[in-house]
């Protein structure tokens, strides 16, 4: 087992506690964002780009037959094949957290439709369920067995709200542990049945399922009635016959106690078990080798890798299975660290080098991300960021410019972390979130002098509010630099004079109206 650190240079403020990673054909992609999904990418599902030790995040873009699909924290997913001969398969998500601190009790399946060197594109659909439906729950499992050339899903375990009736305002998002029932959704008929198995006495949360062919085997687990963390390990078998299916549940020596542990598949029938805790306050640092075989499994201590010094000593860490025999673990950046949601990241790497070849998923696994949820009654916040030039209509999954891969090579040259004026102190090492809406970059607003160019809305003393004002207004915006000199520029308006009828001498007309009728007196007197 080797230890990689990884640099996280694009959008690592992202990365989360109870975020999910999705291995498709060997590229990994990033799913459960914090906030709701950021204007840079609608659809909150990024491409992972690990060069040279160097972490990027690339959006992905989503079919135009394609149904929402929140940034869901804490959900139970799992690979769905067509038949156990093909080679395409889809991932199943179940539940989670909304950034609005909702329960989801919604299925989605998301398939991969392209795949090029500058856009992914998948498909999303949402599934109708009738039945036994489960409840909106996190923390879950949700597995795909087979039996008698058919699959069913099963859901496990869990987390949820205190039912509204129970609620009381000093506790209004308390958690509870879900039931201790197995649900079984048949995809293909759109049906859920639950069934109550005696041996299952607690509806333990973030547990660890693995699964194969008609067995699945449940270890760990947290109870919140108890504060444990369960030592056994169950079989769960389902039997799939022409009638009703069977579901029958065994207790085998031989368990763990944890809870958030990460399970990655290195072989055909091989797995590591990695992380999670062993106490509330107590990270779990040894490593276990399962191998599954037709009718048994075995759970063994392995060689732990070098853990670093900052690994041992924090107190969470989070994390989730890369496929391939990979997981990718996070630690919460020290405390002088300025950013506060900065977090280092490694890479653990289970197989040698020799082994680490593209091989079949023949298993379903599924398991936790390895952290406890750090706040259940913490409202989350929007990780929008400010994009003054983006229009709504910009991020058309058929418009291919929107995205452009050569923007993030090297963000140091978009613009971002430019000396924008004299005064200027933005700077990528010491830098802040100043306004409410900042993620991991800073604001900027386009100054129209000349040919135009970016500053920081920090730098220019711009106010939140007159921030927001000037990126909905389509009016121009001069810096502090240029601001004298366009009024400078400016020609002055022309100013229109009045033109005024001159008055015409009364006293002329006056004479004329006197002198006309005196000349005409004098004619008649002349003649007569």
């Amino acid at each position: 087992m080797s230890l990689q650190v990884v640099s996280a240079i694009s959008n690592s403020s992202l990365l989360q506690p109870g975020f999910s990673l999705l291995n498709f054909d060997g590229h990994v992609f990033f799913f459960g964002q914090k906030g709701w999904p950021k204007r840079s990418c609608p659809t909150g599902v990024f491409l992972l780009d690990i060069k040279q030790n160097e972490l990027k995040m690339k959006p992905a873009f989503f079919s135009k037959d394609s149904c929402y699909l929140p940034p869901l924290r804490y959900p139970a997913l799992c690979t769905l094949r067509g038949n156990a001969e093909s080679d395409e398969y889809q991932y199943i998500i179940h539940g989670g957290k909304t950034p609005n601190n909702d329960l989801s009790d919604k299925i989605y399946v998301l398939s991969l439709v392209s795949k090029s060197s500058k856009k992914t594109t998948f498909q999303c659909v949402e599934k109708d369920l009738g039945g036994d439906v489960p409840e909106a729950r996190y923390g879950h499992t949700i597995n795909v067995v087979h039996s008698r050339g058919k699959s069913i899903s099963v859901i496990f375990g869990g987390r949820s709200y205190t039912p509204l009736a129970q609620r009381t305002t000093e506790k209004w998002n308390s958690v509870v542990d879900c039931l201790p029932s197995v649900f079984l959704v048949d995809f293909e008929f759109g049906c859920c049945t639950s069934y109550v198995l005696p041996e299952l006495q607690d509806g333990l949360a973030f547990h660890v399922s693995v699964a194969r062919n008609d067995t699945i085997y449940i270890l760990g687990g947290h109870s919140l009635q108890n504060n444990t963390r369960s030592p056994s390990l169950y079989k769960l078998k389902v039997d799939l016959p022409l009638g009703s299916p069977a579901v029958t549940c065994t207790i085998l020596p031989g368990g763990i106690s944890v809870s958030s542990a990460i399970v990655t598949q290195t072989g055909d029938t091989e797995f590591v078990l990695v992380g999670g805790y062993q106490s509330d306050n107590q990270k779990r640092l040894v490593c276990n080798t399962i191998v599954l075989e037709d009718n048994k499994i075995e759970i063994v201590e392995r060689e732990s890798p070098d853990w670093t010094p900052d690994i041992k000593h924090c107190k969470i860490w989070f994390g989730c299975d890369m496929g391939k025999g990979s997981v990718l673990l996070g630690i919460p950046g020290a405390n002088r660290q300025l950013i506060s949601d900065a977090n280092y990241f490694y890479i653990l790497r289970c197989k040698g080098a020799e082994e680490d070849k593209e091989e079949e998923m023949t298993t379903q696994i599924c398991s936790q991300t390895s952290t406890e949820d750090p706040g259940d009654s913490t409202p989350f916040e929007d990780s929008e960021e400010f994009c003054f030039s983006a229009e709504a209509n910009s991020f058309d999954v058929d418009d291919t410019d929107t995205y452009n891969e050569d923007d993030e090579e090297d963000e140091s040259e978009t613009g971002y972390w430019i000396t924008c004026s004299a005064s200027c102190n933005i700077d990528i090492n010491t830098w802040v979130p100043f306004y409410s809406t900042e993620l991991n970059k800073p604001a900027m607003i386009l100054c129209s002098s000349g040919a135009g160019h970016w500053v920081h809305a920090q730098c220019m003393d711009l106010s939140e509010t007159m921030l927001l004002r000037l990126s909905e207004a389509n009016v121009k915006y001069f810096c502090n630099e240029h601001v004298d000199l366009n009024k400078g520029l400016q020609t002055p308006k022309k100013v229109v004079h009045l033109k005024k009828q001159p008055m015409k001498p009364l006293r002329k007309k006056t004479a004329m109206k006197l002198t006309t009728p005196t000349k005409k007196s004098f004619l008649r007197r002349l003649f007569q």
